[in-house]
């Protein structure tokens, strides 16, 4: 039997067509016709494998799936701010599973690129073409990655689905994060029914519970990203993803965020690294290490391109990224200087109050993607201005130093 034929012959291929005809069952399910937006990119992409230099895959591969995925962000805000039109929710998940799409696709393409990964579909090696078809395939339209992720690497993927090394029962750990999940969304739960009774007059009520408030907003917005990233690692650890060897019965290998480790941040950079860290790691390879100029800029500015180039994308991630790049000459300029650990234990925490400060303008600006965003921000104008004192400050340090 010839080695490219293995696959065939052995029990990996039907978890291959489990995982890929769920998630295309799921796909037409939950998205309806539009789930025809991943099986187009997905079809486009195998032909760009066929017909491209392996050298050429992944400049071809990004340009035609950014421009794909764009055309879709142009028109829902087209129907939404120019037609007044509501949007189909089937829509919105189509294009949010598309983006995550994007992340699969170019991954492995820059594995391609890298010869981390070989596909070949030369004449003289037809049955080793059709033989990666299939895993790649199962990789891209993945149930368990479908609609919320964590992006896992294509070589990962093979390993465990090929059954080389099964990894132990996940039932466990599964269980463990379901109970977290369920306390997560008892206390969002009781911070919206406490906000929506609490909701501040601008003209009567005091300018910290108008602070309070919109941190609270944010923190909401932000425990729902924990929450549905927690039920992603959920799904993935009970298909078996996410184990780490090295670490006994650790299954956070493919996890986007744990809220006491992220929330904790003092320092904003810290916060960017923690923060959808699936995410954040693809970022950091596809721009920020291919950029030789303000690489970090260029990072977030496609982010804001991936995200759909909403208003309040531009207001949110701009922001962001200037908050990073001041918090790097910030710390490097303050941090040697605190000698004492009570010094260290004030810097800490202004940190943190300042960190959560300035989330709490990105999360509003990026989540409410509109004007009603950034009036929202204008309402807790204390809050705001404090905001751009602080910014004035680090950038008077930085232009000192």
């Amino acid at each position: 039997i010839q080695p490219e034929i293995q696959i065939w012959l052995s029990t990996s291929v039907y978890r291959y067509l489990f995982v890929s005809v769920g998630g295309c069952v799921l796909a037409v399910v939950t998205m309806g016709i539009y789930s025809l937006l991943l099986f187009v990119s997905t079809f486009v992409f195998i032909l760009v494998l066929a017909f491209v230099d392996p050298g050429y895959i992944h400049i071809w591969v990004f340009g035609v799936q950014m421009l794909w995925q764009t055309f879709w962000h142009l028109l829902i805000q087209y129907k939404e701010y120019w037609l007044h039109e509501s949007v189909s929710i089937r829509m919105f998940l189509a294009v949010s599973s598309l983006m995550l799409l994007t992340q699969r696709i170019t991954s492995v393409s820059m594995d391609l690129q890298e010869k981390q990964v070989t596909v070949t579909f030369s004449a003289s090696s037809k049955r080793k073409g059709c033989v990666m078809l299939l895993p790649l395939t199962s990789y891209l339209l993945s149930f368990t990655t479908l609609l919320g992720g964590p992006l896992c690497s294509y070589s990962q993927f093979v390993f465990l689905m090929q059954g080389i090394k099964p990894p132990p029962s996940p039932l466990g750990a599964v269980f463990l994060k379901l109970i977290q999940v369920l306390l997560l969304e008892l206390v969002r739960f009781c911070l919206v029914c406490f906000m929506k009774q609490n909701i501040p007059d601008p003209s009567h009520s005091a300018v910290l519970c108008g602070v309070l408030w919109v941190w609270g907003l944010a923190l909401v917005y932000r425990m729902q990203y924990y929450s549905h990233w927690r039920i992603s690692e959920c799904i993935n650890n009970a298909a078996g993803f996410g184990f780490r060897e090295n670490s006994s019965g650790d299954w956070s290998g493919l996890s986007d965020g744990d809220f006491w480790s992220t929330e904790a941040s003092s320092r904003m950079s810290d916060f960017a690294r923690r923060w959808n860290t699936t995410t954040a790691s693809w970022l950091r390879r596809l721009v920020y290490i291919r950029c030789k100029h303000f690489p970090l800029f260029m990072t977030f500015g496609f982010s804001l391109w991936w995200h759909g180039l909403h208003l309040g994308h531009f207001v949110g991630f701009l922001t962001w990224a200037a908050t990073v790049k001041t918090d790097y000459y910030i710390h490097r300029y303050l941090h040697p200087k605190l000698s004492s650990t009570w010094r260290k234990l004030l810097y800490t925490c202004l940190g943190w109050i300042n960190t959560q400060m300035i989330v709490t303008c990105v999360a509003i600006a990026v989540e409410l993607r509109n004007m009603s965003g950034l009036r929202l921000l204008s309402v807790t104008y204390h809050l705001h201005k404090n905001i751009i004192i602080i910014m004035i400050i680090m950038i008077i340090i930085t232009i000192m130093m």
